[in-house]
């Protein structure tokens, strides 16, 4: 499963004027995060976050669910993971059909 994040919907990247970039996050079928590709300013800080969910083992659900403080770069991976589990929302995320 993969969500992903565009900086153009970041509440910190707009009052930057830097809204180029993404987060993509790559997981399991059961949430495990497999892996996140990130552009955008920020991002050799907010990627040590992700290396530490894949350290640890977390999940998708976990790094949604961590306090991330507003407005901030960093609320780009939660947003992604959010995308993962069709929770985000800052962005557009048509239900699947069930069927």
């Amino acid at each position: 499963k993969t969500g992903r994040f565009p900086f153009s919907a970041l509440g910190r990247a707009m009052t930057l004027n830097q809204t180029d970039g993404f987060v993509k996050f790559v997981t399991d079928e059961k949430g495990l995060v497999l892996g996140v590709h990130g552009v955008g300013p920020g991002m050799s800080d907010i990627i040590s976050e992700a290396a530490l969910a894949i350290e640890l083992g977390a999940t998708a659900e976990d790094i949604a669910l961590t306090i991330h403080p507003h407005p901030t770069l960093s609320e780009s991976l939660m947003e992604a993971a959010e995308a993962v589990l069709g929770e985000s929302i800052h962005i557009y995320q048509p239900k699947k059909d069930a069927g």
